[in-house]
């Protein structure tokens, strides 16, 4: 299995950094995993909705540019479909049973996805209704990965 998570902005503290390198090794014992940070973009203070429109849409630009034809694009929205860590991992293992090995998982920017993105997107998860900091997400989601990875093999992480 090949995972890829793309997010908009760079973690800066350290200790989001210490958390992502930790989910990834532990991830890499199962799966093939890229990280790719994409710049975001500066708000202008008092931004109109047209401004925050533009801003998503030259984020959604440097997401599917990173995003190659083939892959399994799972974007992470609140109207998603929400799944148990149980659930998820049936997803997961569905998704290698049919050939979609090749997995991105895309986190937007503080305004959220813009519209190319959802269309390009395959498939849209979401972990409630709840607002998470991106950074926290990103360790969210690398931990639910890790996770999924432990279902599957029976190994004792998830109890």
């Amino acid at each position: 299995m090949k995972l890829t998570l793309i997010t908009v902005g760079k973690l800066k503290e350290k200790y989001w950094k210490q958390a992502v390198e930790e989910y990834q090794k532990r991830i890499s014992k199962y799966a093939k995993i890229e990280l790719i940070e994409v710049t975001d973009e500066k708000e202008p203070n008092n931004a109109s909705p047209n401004d925050i429109e533009q801003i998503k849409d030259k984020e959604a630009d440097k997401i599917l540019s990173r995003i190659k034809p083939g892959q399994h694009v799972v974007t992470l929205e609140i109207a998603g479909r929400q799944y148990s860590s149980e659930k998820l991992a049936a997803e997961y293992q569905k998704w290698m049973n049919t050939g979609k090995s090749d997995v991105v998982f895309v986190i937007g920017g503080s305004n959220g996805l813009g519209e190319a993105v959802k269309q390009r997107s395959d498939q849209e998860i979401s972990f409630g209704t709840l607002t998470y900091p991106h950074q926290m997400m990103k360790v969210m989601i690398l931990e639910q990965l890790f996770r999924v990875n432990k279902i599957l093999t029976g190994a004792t992480y998830h109890r």
